[in-house]
């Protein structure tokens, strides 16, 4: 089952590469800010964006950070690609599964989920995943639309979900931050905007740096 949902994500991410740029305008303006110049202006050393998509991301990293990148779609990969020729940015892309990544233990010092867990049909095995792959006392950035803390948002979550879960694998209602305190990472910052929708965290696997209390400006 666990394949078949994978390659149906696969199908859709291909098909829908070439307009999703666009469909994104009005969602960035109104709900994500200035998110992803947050997640990039945090990576250090050797990064991992895990489910880069078209590469949207791509402006806001330090010139000076070694970037990888894999995604699911060989078609979106294939925009990403087309974005860092036109950047000037050195990455190296390739097609690959965050639920089993391809890539050595503890290779990274950061790595990077933005809105990619909600698509993803495992997201605990992508969270997993990263934490494997992530260097002792490493950071995960997330940038993800989750389940609101808020009950009447939670209810418009809620039905709307019955139709993007089944016609765009896009799940309305995960909270990323559970499945990050079961594998042990420590919250370093964690923040919601948008009605608490979108969700930012810091988290850091257990290393040499130790634990750190979590601060966190709530989020309405």
């Amino acid at each position: 089952m666990a394949d078949r949902d994978t390659d149906w994500v696969r199908r859709y991410w291909d098909r829908s590469a070439g307009a999703y740029d666009s469909s994104m305008g009005l969602f960035e303006r109104l709900m994500l800010g200035d998110g992803r110049r947050w997640i990039g202006h945090q990576a250090k050393g050797d990064v991992l964006e895990i489910a880069i998509g078209t590469g949207l991301n791509l402006p806001e990293y330090p010139l000076e950070v070694r970037l990888t990148g894999i995604d699911l779609s060989p078609q979106m990969l294939r925009r990403a690609k087309q974005r860092a020729v036109l950047l000037g940015r050195e990455v190296d892309l390739s097609v690959g599964d965050a639920q089993k990544l391809d890539l050595a233990d503890g290779r990274f010092d950061t790595v990077i989920f933005s809105l990619a867990l909600c698509s993803i049909p495992d997201d605990r095995a992508a969270i997993r995943e990263a934490k494997r792959v992530l260097r002792p006392g490493g950071k995960l950035l997330l940038m993800e639309h989750v389940r609101s803390p808020r009950r009447s948002v939670r209810v418009i979550e809620r039905l709307v979900d019955i139709f993007t879960s089944r016609f765009q694998g896009d799940h309305m209602l995960r909270e990323p931050l559970e499945h990050l305190r079961r594998e042990g990472f420590f919250i370093e910052h964690l923040s919601r905007s948008s009605l608490g929708i979108i969700e930012h965290a810091v988290a850091r696997k257990p290393g040499p740096t130790g634990g750190a209390s979590v601060s966190s400006d709530g989020g309405g």
